[in-house]
């Protein structure tokens, strides 16, 4: 039958990227390297450097779910290309819809394991932290604060990653002021990195009685999660550590004592909070992972040797500085500005459909790149 034919055809197409994504991931290399480093976890002594047998530990586990991940791929694009020849040689018309949801997911998986392979940086593994702040506005942009931080909930969830809120200050009558995620899980920076900058909404504010069309800002930041592994020097003379009372609702054990912590780096004035914690101490090593990660990130793109000499970054939440427009009122559509990609489904964008703006610019960085 012709449908059963024009889907073969299209599945075959994609079997040289099947091939090209195998010497991408460089998988015969994967296996080599597990048997080194489980021969050397093998050995006595492995558990006397705690934190270099978790760093091998890890390397494993990635190494093995990447072999993994490529070998089920491959097994469903062979179950996908006999299902069709058997349909099409009994002509079968009932299976149609099977076979068409089979190729869509295979070559689904495919593109993203294909976009996976984009992610060469060196921290694009970790897990991503986004820092979210209300432009001004009042609160119709601390509205659109809260919007963009559930629109980032949803997409790590449909993901597969795990979504946190480790600290968020609300807004006067609705929404954040500030808003602080982690999302964790493989290669979350990586495909998040591209989402830094400011976001603009147009829409028919539900706060106007008038019904007069407003334009909000809000800016996110997203810095890798910097690990144990990581050394980042920080002179404990140049913290200051405060501790206040974590907020939401009354009752809970983090309300009744002051648990959450703020702490401030003096050189630059950066500030970092956590709340969501039960102890001051937990709080108090989730602010340090968050301050080595900005410092970090601000030392490598000022290229900077010392972390003193790290003055700090201010950007504008407002006009001209804006990565990415949503409109809903008068016509519907979210629109990168740097790649150009457009998607006229809003609803489906603010529910986390990011994939493909997200793909959009890990692409467009690539051939930039090469």
């Amino acid at each position: 039958m012709l449908q059963f034919e024009e889907l073969k055809f299209a599945l075959l197409e994609h079997k040289p990227k099947l091939e090209h994504l195998r010497e991408a991931l460089a998988l015969d290399s994967a296996r080599i390297e597990i048997q080194t480093l489980e021969e050397q976890s093998a050995q006595s002594g492995f558990w006397d450097d705690m934190n270099n047998s978790k760093t091998v530990l890890q390397r494993i586990s990635r190494l093995k779910a990447k072999i993994a991940d490529y070998e089920s791929l491959g097994a469903a694009f062979d179950d996908a290309l006999v299902m069709l020849e058997l349909a099409d040689e009994e002509e079968d018309e009932s299976l149609l819809d099977e076979c068409v949801q089979s190729n869509e997911s295979v070559i689904s998986r495919l593109e993203a394991m294909m976009l996976s392979t984009l992610l060469s940086g060196e921290y694009d593994q970790q897990n991503a932290i986004l820092t979210f702040h209300a432009g001004a506005g009042g609160t119709e942009a601390q509205d659109w604060n809260a919007m963009l931080v559930r629109m980032y909930q949803h997409w790590g969830e449909k993901n597969g990653f795990s979504v946190k809120i480790l600290d968020f200050l609300d807004g006067e009558e609705a929404g954040f002021k500030s808003c602080v995620l982690e999302i964790a899980g493989e290669n979350a920076y990586g495909y998040l990195k591209g989402e830094n900058g400011v976001h603009r909404l147009v829409r028919v504010s539900p706060f106007d009685s008038s019904g007069r069309r407003h334009t909000s800002f809000a800016s996110l930041e997203v810095m890798p999660e910097i690990d144990d592994n990581i050394e980042v020097e920080i002179n404990p003379d140049d913290l200051q550590i405060d501790y206040y009372r974590a907020s939401g609702a009354g009752g809970q054990k983090v309300n009744k004592t002051s648990s959450a912590v703020r702490l401030t780096h003096l050189p630059t004035g950066i500030v970092v909070c956590c709340q969501v914690e039960r102890s001051q101490n937990q709080n108090r090593a989730v602010c340090m992972k968050m301050l080595k990660s900005k410092l970090l990130q601000i030392k490598e793109r000022e290229h900077l040797e010392k972390i003193e000499d790290i003055k700090g970054v201010k950007m504008e939440i407002g006009w001209g500085s804006q990565i990415r427009s949503y409109v809903f009122m008068p016509y519907q559509m979210a629109k990168d500005h740097r790649t150009g990609f457009e998607n006229g489904n809003i609803g489906a964008v603010m529910d986390g459909d990011l994939n493909g703006f997200i793909n959009a610019y890990l692409k467009q960085q690539s051939v930039q790149s090469a």
